[in-house]
């Protein structure tokens, strides 16, 4: 008896051994999809997804941070869950919450917070009347039909809803609707008159309500749903930054009419890069946004005379994440953002015959262009040389010694990805370090029909960060497909500006905090100056 009880020990032993691993890797809840995702108060709500649990036993969800109660639980399986909206809160982030494991979340809109558009007049500001599709993925086309809208879009724009994580600690009353306007850069306006308007959904955009704002007043909100992004982009660990950045113009020889231009960059506004507040400036501008730039214009200058021009932002940063899901992803072929992102320039050359091929060679066949980018990233690391520098080459030196810095890597990525049909485009900046010192930084952008941008960062995954930097524990995994909040954008791509005067002289600043191609323009008697262009200083420092 004693030899069959120790005979059946073992078995049970090792059946005990291999629930408990099966116990330790169960997985996170899994959001696919909710349904609807703009909804009333009482009205059923469905989560789908997996790993939910056969029973809800303890487990929860969130909407906007807070759990319903148990009486608005109407099912619960592994895959499904239903519920009656609560009562409380608008626009919220819903998490599923099981065994101490969160899910990925999903946006729900109230539709009791946004209001329908009002019958009124003309004169009391632009009223939307429908928009023509009602739903759309990121970068698709709509119309908005209204009136008041005005002949042109001069300072005007359209704004779609847009959300990102609070921190627990932030107080409710602080918590207020954030909206991403259109870009520009993204050729996001196609028309604008005083009925009508066609815009692109914009990266970063959710599903809730759109407005179209005007320089005296805004319209009310009309619902508008953003469908069939291939995953997730969360917005969250909001960082504010107090900076400042100076031009010093000293005049050695000069003779009446001369006219100095001073392109000054400006920092970008992006779905994760907000200006907070109007920036103070020391003098007015000539021009206040010339393509991502202040243009500032003195004239008549005297020799001897010293001029000087300071800017000072206070600017808003997110940590960006994205999280796409397995499936196929194809290009739009009529998007403006596709062809043009993908042309080969002087600073980019895609078209070249040893780019293309080292693509090739590395995409293999891969078809999805986010795996594509993948591969290209990976190769990167693996066989670009990335080393802090500068080492002052482009992207052919960069391939041809597999040597770069962080700014050829990040050009060289692009034009490995242009060369294969994905569009990228570099990004400049600066980064902030433990010590609140800015140090020009270059990382990249690439962009995925249906979900929009996606960071990667492979100088500061290949060992070319900033000394004293917070650098993320697994910098190769973490910096492809998600972004830090320690750094500030001044430039998306090459900034192509014209000159003022085909006469004028032109300087340039290479490898800058901007990647722009004019920076200064004399015009005139003009004969002899310098220039003093300060660094980025970090004045202030605010942690949500």
């Amino acid at each position: 008896m004693r030899v069959l009880q120790k005979a059946l020990l073992f078995p049970l032993l090792l059946l005990c051994s291999v629930i408990g691993l099966v116990a330790c890797k169960e997985e996170s809840p899994v959001i696919v999809s909710i349904e609807p995702q703009i909804g009333l108060v009482g009205k059923l709500l469905t989560i789908y997804g997996n790993n939910f649990g056969n029973d809800r036993d303890g487990s929860y969800i969130t909407i906007g941070g807070t759990p319903p109660t148990a009486a608005s639980y109407l099912a619960w399986s592994n895959d499904q869950i239903r519920i009656r909206i609560p009562e409380f809160g608008g626009t919220g982030l819903i998490y599923v919450h099981r065994d101490g494991k969160k899910s990925n979340p999903l946006l729900f809109s109230n539709q009791a917070a946004i209001p329908e558009p009002l019958s009124t007049d003309q004169s009391l500001g632009p009223v939307i009347s429908t928009v023509k599709p009602g739903a759309g993925p990121i970068g698709s086309l709509i119309t908005i039909e209204g009136s008041g809208f005005g002949a042109s879009r001069e300072k005007s724009g359209v704004f779609f809803s847009w959300h990102s994580e609070t921190a627990p600690s932030v107080p409710a009353a602080e918590l207020h609707p954030k909206a991403v306007e259109v870009f520009e850069a993204d050729f996001g306006y196609e028309l604008w008159n005083d009925r009508e308007i066609r815009v692109r959904v914009p990266d970063g955009a959710v599903s809730g309500g759109i407005e179209v704002r005007t320089s005296q007043k805004k319209s009310s909100p009309v619902s508008f749903t953003v469908t069939g992004k291939p995953g997730t982009k969360t917005f969250k660990e909001k960082r504010s930054y107090t900076i400042s950045y100076t031009v010093d113009i000293q005049v050695q020889e000069a003779e009446a009419p001369n006219t100095l231009y001073l392109w000054v960059p400006q920092p970008v506004t992006s779905a994760s890069q907000w200006i907070a507040e109007p920036p103070e400036r020391s003098r007015d501008p000539f021009v206040e946004n010339y393509q991502g730039t202040t243009l500032f214009q003195l004239t008549d200058l005297l020799p001897s005379a010293d001029t000087s021009i300071s800017m000072s932002y206070i600017i808003d940063v997110y940590t960006v994440e994205t999280d796409l899901v397995n499936q196929p992803l194809k290009p739009n072929a009529g998007s403006p953002i596709q062809s043009v992102n993908t042309l080969p320039s002087a600073l980019i050359p895609s078209d070249n015959s040893a780019v293309i091929t080292q693509a090739q060679s590395i995409v293999g066949k891969e078809q999805n262009p986010y795996e594509k980018a993948r591969k290209l990233y990976e190769w990167l690391l693996k066989e670009g040389g990335i080393q802090k520098g500068p080492l002052y080459n482009g992207v052919l030196e960069a391939l041809e010694q597999k040597r770069s810095d962080p700014y050829s890597a990040s050009l060289l990525f692009c034009a490995l990805a242009r060369s294969v049909g994905i569009p990228a485009i570099p990004v400049a900046g600066v980064l902030i370090n433990r010590s609140r010192l800015a140090e020009r930084h270059y990382w990249a952008e690439f962009w995925i029909d249906g979900f929009g941008w996606i960071p990667l960062d492979p100088g500061l995954a290949g060992g070319g960060g900033a000394a004293d930097f917070n650098l993320h524990p697994d910098p190769a995994a973490y910096y492809f497909g998600n972004l830090d909040n320690q750094r500030i954008a001044f430039s998306r791509g090459q900034k192509s500006l014209s000159q003022m005067d085909p006469r004028g002289r032109i300087a340039v600043r290479h490898r800058d905090y901007a990647l722009q191609n004019l920076w200064e323009e004399a015009v005139g008697g003009l004969g002899s100056y310098s220039s003093l262009w300060s660094g980025i200083t970090i004045t202030g420092m605010y942690t949500q």
